[in-house]
């Protein structure tokens, strides 16, 4: 893992920057400011190294896993399994496989840990570490090895994209709770701030939850260590997630991060190499009160707030169109001689 981190460059590049913000500006000024577009288009050229960021063969994965702290009851009562999330993502069922197909993003899941078999399917990725981690509360989720082996695990899917944009988020029961572990820890936050779901979130919930979850944090209050806190708390999607950001960085590839659990596995990644926050974008996919303060542990809004109560992964299949028409300032947009722009306003006014 040391390479790799030995290979992920900040993007910063004065020059660059400058350049890119110039051509920005000669490119709107007859059409006018185009607002957060812009700084997008920025951050992309920087991305690539280029004046002309281009992407291809973008790819929206949904990293999937249960974890043993469901025991415990948290989650919603009767709610669905991760394996019947996971068949109708599969079976276009979900809005988020839907909106892939239709932007142009390959759409995959990859059964990092789901705890029941999965039978063989186009879309799926069968990368089981296990059947599902163990309960925090009551010892570690994982292994050190496990998690070690799913960080693996997710460098060899980075590895052998095609393309240059990765788009993660995760799903499974428990994966909110055990990526507010992680988080809480690498950032040395209260745990109630990550699991506040909203005003509306009923305080016998929230207590109950926060209860069982102190009592995880309690057990491991020495764990400091990022891969050591992954462990302790899980789950596998984010170990595999971490593994794939990393490598995807190391390429220059643009890492698109959508919900909770990817903030949690981004806030590892960062924790073994801190260049990789250089490659992140942030979509949102509901409006988990919990995912404003992870943002906020990276200085960082989401490219689109449209209200949504959905699965993790929707933000970040409808936030591409977004960001190919950011890439499209500097690509598809032809440069004005100096002072046409002033030429151009009289006669449109004309």
């Amino acid at each position: 893992m040391s390479d790799q981190q030995s290979l992920i460059t900040p993007t910063a590049n004065a020059e660059l920057e400058r350049s890119l913000r110039e051509r920005i500006e000669r490119r709107s000024a007859i059409a006018g400011a185009l607002g957060e577009l812009e700084p997008l288009a920025v951050r992309l050229g920087l991305v690539q190294n280029s004046l002309t960021p281009r992407f291809r063969d973008p790819v929206l994965a949904l990293f999937a896993a249960d974890h043993g702290i469901v025991v415990d009851g948290i989650g919603e009562p009767g709610g669905r399994s991760t394996r019947d999330s996971v068949l109708l993502g599969l079976q276009n069922r979900l809005p988020v496989s839907v909106f892939a197909r239709l932007h142009g993003l390959a759409f995959s899941i990859v059964d990092c840990g789901v705890a029941e078999e999965l039978q063989p399917h186009p879309r799926l990725l069968a990368r089981k570490i296990a059947h599902g981690t163990r309960n925090s509360r009551v010892g570690q989720a994982m292994s050190l090895e496990h998690a070690q082996a799913g960080v693996r695990v997710g460098m060899e899917i980075s590895d052998t994209m095609s393309g240059n944009v990765l788009a993660c988020a995760g799903m499974g029961q428990g994966s909110e709770e055990s990526a507010a572990l992680v988080l809480a820890n690498l950032s040395d936050s209260p745990v109630r701030d990550f699991i506040i779901s909203g005003p509306d979130m009923r305080q016998d919930v929230l207590t109950r939850l926060q209860t069982i979850l102190q009592t995880a944090q309690a057990r491991h209050r020495d764990v400091n260590d990022p891969m050591e806190v992954l462990a302790a708390y899980g789950g596998f999607e984010t170990a595999v997630m971490v593994g794939a950001m990393l490598v995807a960085a190391s390429k220059r590839h643009l890492i698109i991060v959508d919900g909770l659990a990817a903030c949690a596995a981004l806030k590892i990644a960062s924790a073994i190499a801190p260049p990789v926050t250089d490659y992140a974008v942030f979509c949102r996919s509901n409006s988990h009160r919990g995912l404003d303060e992870a943002l906020a542990l990276f200085h960082a809004s989401a490219l689109l707030e449209l209200g949504m109560e959905c699965a993790d992964g929707t933000g970040a299949a409808l936030a591409w169109p977004l960001i190919r028409s950011a890439a499209a300032l500097l690509t598809d947009i032809h440069d004005i001689e100096p002072g046409a722009a002033q030429a151009a306003a009289p006669a449109a006014a004309g």
